[in-house]
């Protein structure tokens, strides 16, 4: 496998750029969606979350099956990454647009949210999928790999802040148009991308999905990563879910207010990215991505202190939790990356991985859905009436640091291979 050259940005850019307009998509998607409908005449939360835990279940369980499906047609030669992202964009663009013009009311709107987001799900794991596998083969160092997923969710964050100043319903449409065109733009500018890794030559037949997934979770240093990864984005997904409720509800702000919130958040991620490319190839990546977790708890648990009209204090905590989230979004798939080369499965398994880990990923937010926004509702908690919000903070801020120190632990302890967490060119990367 051939390494990107660190002067090589542009390349390295045009592989990034398509993470833009997939992000564009993800915050409307997995945050603006249950205040959205909540706000539907006739549509009561609980069933709100309901549906999107159902049809988040049913994608994330698509997700390995797709994966497997792509490890497949590698092999046999039916086209790489970029042949299934360019079939899947016309109908994540579709659904996503139809998620957001609900024709009806009532229980008949969640019906179309069920059936809306399930086809934007599906498209979305697709994309996300071989995009994810693609960038696995760029790199051969833990330098270099957080190199190539810092820029990839560099891109991610300019999109997510686009899209963090269209939280008002109303301008929906305007946010389909801009998806579109950024996905138009993208897709021109993954024929300058580096070419994907070719697949490996099997010496024995292709084996069928099962016999992937059995070779995948053999891999123990995976199966200890995967259960970390899924602890600390249940932590992540849970302030995701219920943001516009807490910022609305217990702190006050206005629709506005809070557009402006995510935007520091986002902002604060985008420039504490390069230090986290730093500390991975100072200290390695298993200690990069523990500091980024102390850090985030240290600087979330502040939260549960606030209350109506302390805005100022939480955009300080939107400052310190956005340093944080680099590590999140850069060193988990930089370890995976770094497995599955380590274990020889490079150029034949990384469908089988990233679809396993987009389940992973899948069934974190189906949780935060399913089980944080009817567990509200029964503790008496009504979006706008004023009621619950103790729940609402307790739920917001205590469960998710728990949540993330449990993860840490699970770092920390993880029999990760030695290549996996240095960089070879940096002989005074440590570990703990």
């Amino acid at each position: 496998m051939t390494a990107l050259l660190h002067t090589d940005w542009r390349r390295l850019s045009a592989y990034a750029s398509l993470r833009a307009p997939l992000a564009l998509v993800e915050l409307p998607v997995f945050v603006l969606v249950p205040a959205f409908y909540a706000g539907v005449p006739g549509v009561d939360i609980a069933w709100v979350g309901v549906a999107l835990f159902v049809t988040r279940l049913i994608d994330a369980m698509a997700d390995p099956l797709i994966g497997a499906r792509l490890d497949h047609d590698r092999q046999q030669g039916r086209g790489d990454e970029r042949r299934w992202i360019r079939l899947a964009l016309v109908p994540l663009a579709l659904g996503f647009a139809a998620m957001f013009l609900p024709p009806v009311e009532g229980n008949a709107a969640v019906a179309w949210l069920a059936l809306s987001s399930l086809v934007t799900y599906l498209a979305y794991s697709a994309v996300s999928i071989a995009y994810q596998a693609w960038g696995a083969g760029l790199a051969d160092s833990a330098g270099e790999r957080t190199r190539v997923t810092a820029f990839r969710e560099g891109f991610g964050l300019a999109g997510v802040l686009a899209a963090s100043s269209l939280l008002a319903p109303r301008l929906a449409p305007w946010l389909i148009v801009t998806f579109v065109t950024l996905a138009l733009i993208a897709a021109w500018l993954l024929r300058h991308a580096p070419t994907p890794r070719p697949a490996a030559q099997p010496s024995s037949p292709v084996p069928h999905a099962t016999g992937a997934w059995r070779e995948v979770f053999g891999n123990r240093p995976f199966r200890w990563l995967l259960a970390a990864f899924v602890l600390n984005g249940v932590a992540t997904a849970i302030p995701a879910t219920l943001v516009l409720f807490f910022t609305r509800d217990v702190l006050g702000a206005t629709e506005t207010q809070t557009a402006i919130l995510l935007v520091v958040y986002f902002m604060a991620g985008a420039l504490g990215m390069p230090m986290w490319i730093r500390l991975a190839r100072r200290f390695g990546l298993r200690l990069a991505w523990l500091l980024g977790i102390l850090f985030a708890v240290l600087a979330f648990l502040w939260t549960m202190t606030l209350g109506r009209g302390d805005l100022l204090a939480f955009g300080v905590v939107c400052v310190l939790t956005g340093l944080a989230l680099g590590s999140d979004l850069a060193l988990p798939a930089a370890l995976l990356a770094a497995i599955v080369d380590v274990a020889g499965h490079g150029g034949r398994r990384e469908g089988a991985y990233f679809g396993i880990w987009s389940l992973a990923t899948k069934f974190n937010l189906a949780l935060a859905a399913g089980v944080a926004l009817p567990a509200l509702s029964l503790l008496g908690y009504q979006p706008g009436a004023g009621d619950g919000a103790l729940a609402l903070s307790l739920a917001y801020a205590a469960l998710p640091c728990a949540l993330k120190l449990a993860a840490g632990l699970l770092v920390l302890l993880a029999p990760l291979p030695d290549a996996a967490i240095r960089d070879p060119s940096n002989p005074v990367a440590t570990q703990p």
